[in-house]
């Protein structure tokens, strides 16, 4: 009977430590068993890409790094260890490397960049349209086109805003650009608004007649939104290439491509207003017109 009493003390003896030890392990799963990296050594080198304007080549260290991500401004998109990357404006850049490690941890590193000239076919033809300086927002001028100058535009932050209490006020900006003859050329910017709208429109256009106040612009869309035609009814935020539905004049589709039959100066202008107006007013950075 002793016997059999010590066989139970012995094996239930055995399976507490047994069991012990397996919450021991799992104790450990998270800390010091070397599944999560604790230091994740993200530098990298930047070369220039010979016989490509403007173009740079990111090479990480690739050691413990299993994901990378790269940011020259515009927020860190997802990429690989060696990337390519364009930048077709000229500026003073920092380029950030977020390299990600096992389990998840993550380093960071940043070098200066700076491109000295912008690239002739691809560099950016607008002026002032990030909204940086007040000598950028000096590069575009207003088009009073309510009578009451109820509707206007407003400049921080980086970015342009227009304002309207509704009733079909509206408003637009506008500058001057060169352009070649049947050249294409792409039209894009960040466009955002956190609610919605009803009877409001937002149009970008690319015409050779020059603006004048009072007369409400119609030469040559590109591109936009519009509440009757589906988009702006909703909180939005994104390129204006993506979020908008507004068809193009020429090709009777959505798409923000241009091209002109003479070569010479255009205008580039923005009009918004509606009859339900968005409270929060739509805002417009990072405008861009671009040689393809």
């Amino acid at each position: 009977m002793n016997l059999n009493i010590n066989l139970k003390k012995n094996v239930f003896l055995m399976l507490a430590v047994a069991l012990g030890t397996l919450s021991s392990c799992d104790d450990d799963a998270g800390s010091g068993n070397g599944l999560t990296a604790s230091n994740v050594d993200a530098s990298f080198t930047i070369t220039p890409v010979a016989g490509a304007v403007n173009t740079y080549l990111m090479t990480a260290q690739t050691k413990g790094v299993i994901g990378s991500k790269w940011d020259t401004g515009d927020g860190a998109l997802i990429g690989k260890n060696t990337q390519v990357i364009s930048l077709p404006d000229a500026g003073a850049y920092t380029i950030t490397h977020t390299a990600i490690g096992a389990g998840g941890a993550t380093g960071k590193a940043s070098l200066p960049l700076v491109v000295a000239t912008s690239d002739p076919v691809k560099g950016n033809l607008v002026k002032g349209g990030k909204f940086e300086t007040a000598a950028d927002q000096a590069q575009w001028t207003v088009c009073n086109l309510s009578a009451n100058g109820a509707a206007f535009w407003s400049f921080a932050n980086k970015s342009a805003t227009i304002h309207s209490p509704g009733g079909w006020a509206q408003e637009g900006i506008y500058q001057a650009i060169d352009v070649v003859k049947d050249k294409e050329y792409t039209i894009d910017m960040l466009v955002s608004c956190p609610s919605g709208s009803d009877e409001t429109w937002f149009e970008v256009y690319a015409g050779k007649s020059v603006p004048k106040s009072g007369v409400e612009y119609k030469d040559n869309k590109v591109m936009g939104l519009s509440t009757w035609d589906g988009c702006a009814k909703a909180a939005f935020s994104g390129w204006l290439s993506s979020v908008g539905c507004v068809k193009n004049d020429a090709t009777a589709t959505v798409k923000n491509v241009v091209k002109f039959d003479t070569t010479g100066k255009i205008y580039l202008l923005i009009r918004c207003g509606g009859n339900t107006f968005t409270k929060d007013g739509i805002t417009v950075s990072k405008i861009e017109m671009r040689g393809k």
